[in-house]
C-alpha cells in the first residue's frame, strides 16, 4: 500500500500504482483540498485497476482526522469513553453514530475503509495513543470499539482495528523509537488483547500489528513477529481477516533491516499488505524486492476490504434523516478544542 503527493495523480504515480505489487493506496491530509477533488482523485485510483485498488486512510476522529473542512469533526474516542463511565448505553449509540458518520461521508467520496478503530488501553503513559484510545478498561474499549464498527459496517465500511497486541502502555513513540514492553503475555491477555479478541470473535475485517518489541514474548516487534501474527493472531485468537503492517518507514520497523528486508519479514511473518509511506523512493524499492505473488488467501481477504457498492452521494447523504439524526447525537460531545483545530500535529503513517 503505498501513497500519492497531492491532489490529483502524477504520471510516475499511476506508474506506480499499476505495478501488480501493489494493491492500495493510504490518502493523508496532503491528498484533500475539498470533498468533490477527493471524489475525482478516488475516481481516478479506482479506474486504474479491476479489481480496483483498495483506497484506506486514518479517520479516526480527534487528532487523527486527515479529512477537515467539508467532513464532520469527530471528537477524540476518549470523549466518548468519558460518557460511557455514567453512561455506557449512550456511549454505544454515539460511538456508532460516529462510526457511522465516519463511514458514509469516507465512502460517499470513494473510499474503502479507514484505519479504525484504536483498541489500545488509555493507561495515560503513551502520548501518540493519548486520546485516541477509548478507556483504560479493557471491556469499555470492546464494548465501544464494536459499536463503532457497527456503524462503520451499516456505512458500507470495513474496519481495521489497532495496534496489535496494544501499543497503550509503553511511553515510547514508534514513529521515533523502538518502544519496548516488558510484560508478559499473561498480563496482556488478561487486559490488552481482550479487546481484540472479542472483536475477532465478532468478525473484525482488519488488524494493524504494532511496531513494539515485547521481548518476554519475541524479540521482533509484533508485526514482523511470526509468534505474535501467525501462532497467537491468527492460531489461538482464529483471527481469518486481513493483516496490516504499520507504516514501514517508521523508526520503529528499523530493526528489520532495509525497508527490503522490513517489507519481506512483514509478509513472512504473517502480514497480508505492507504500508511504505510518505516516501515513494522507498515504495519502489519495495516494489522492486518483492517478486512473488500474493498468496490466494491474502487475495481473498483483501477483497473483503472493498467498500461496498454504489454509495449515496454526498449530496443525498447530507439529505437523509439517519445522517442528521447522528449529526444531532455528536453535537456537543468532545468539543473540537484549539488542538484539533491546528490539525494533525505529523503526517505519517497510522498513528497521529
Amino acid at each position: 500500500m503505498a501513497d500519492v503527493a497531492g491532489f490529483e495523480l502524477t504520471d510516475a504515480e499511476r506508474a506506480r500504482l499499476l505495478h501488480p505489487a501493489v494493491g492500495g493506496v493510504i490518502l493523508f491530509k496532503r491528498n484533500y483540498q475539498t470533498p468533490e477533488q477527493l471524489a475525482a482523485l478516488c475516481r481516478d485510483i479506482h479506474a486504474l485497476r479491476s479489481p480496483h485498488l483498495l483506497i484506506g486512510v486514518d479517520q479516526e476522529g480527534g487528532r487523527v482526522q486527515r479529512f477537515r473542512d467539508g467532513f464532520t469533526p469527530i471528537p477524540p474516542m476518549r470523549a466518548i469513553g468519558e460518557v460511557w463511565d455514567d453512561h455506557p448505553q449512550r456511549a454505544r449509540r454515539l460511538a456508532r453514530e460516529a462510526g457511522y458518520v465516519i463511514g458514509a461521508e469516507l465512502r460517499a467520496a470513494g473510499i474503502d475503509f479507514t484505519f479504525a478503530p484504536v483498541l489500545d488501553l488509555d493507561y495515560g503513559n503513551s502520548g501518540v495513543i493519548g486520546d485516541r484510545a477509548f478507556h483504560r478498561n479493557p471491556q469499555a474499549v470492546a464494548d465501544l470499539a464494536h459499536a463503532l464498527v457497527l456503524g462503520l459496517h451499516e456505512a458500507g465500511m470495513s474496519a481495521v482495528g489497532k495496534h496489535f497486541p496494544g501499543h497503550g502502555y509503553v511511553a515510547a513513540d514508534s514513529h521515533l523509537a523502538v518502544p519496548i514492553d516488558e510484560r508478559p503475555l499473561a498480563d496482556l491477555e488478561f487486559a490488552d488483547l481482550l479487546p481484540f479478541r472479542q472483536m475477532i470473535d465478532l468478525g473484525l475485517a482488519g488488524i494493524m500489528p504494532a511496531h513494539v518489541v515485547y521481548p518476554r514474548i519475541d524479540e521482533q516487534p509484533a508485526g514482523f513477529s511470526q509468534r505474535w501474527l501467525g501462532e497467537i493472531l491468527r492460531g489461538r485468537l482464529g483471527f481469518e481477516g486481513v493483516i496490516f503492517s504499520d507504516d514501514l518507514t517508521m523508526e520503529g520497523a528499523s530493526v528489520a533491516g532495509d525497508i527490503g528486508a522490513r517489507a519481506v519479514a512483514a509478509l513472512e511473518a504473517g502480514c497480508d499488505m505492507v504500508l511504505v509511506c510518505n516516501r515513494p523512493e522507498l515504495a519502489d524499492a519495495v516494489i522492486a524486492r518483492l517478486k512473488a505473488p500474493l498468496s490466494p488467501m491474502s487475495l481473498i481477504r483483501l477483497a473483503r476490504m472493498h467498500g461496498r457498492p454504489h454509495p449515496p452521494g454526498r449530496q443525498a447523504l447530507h439529505a437523509s434523516q439517519r445522517y442528521l439524526g447522528a449529526l444531532r447525537d455528536l453535537g456537543g460531545i468532545g468539543q473540537v478544542d484549539a488542538e484539533l483545530a491546528l490539525g494533525d500535529p505529523t503526517n505519517t503513517c497510522g498513528r497521529g
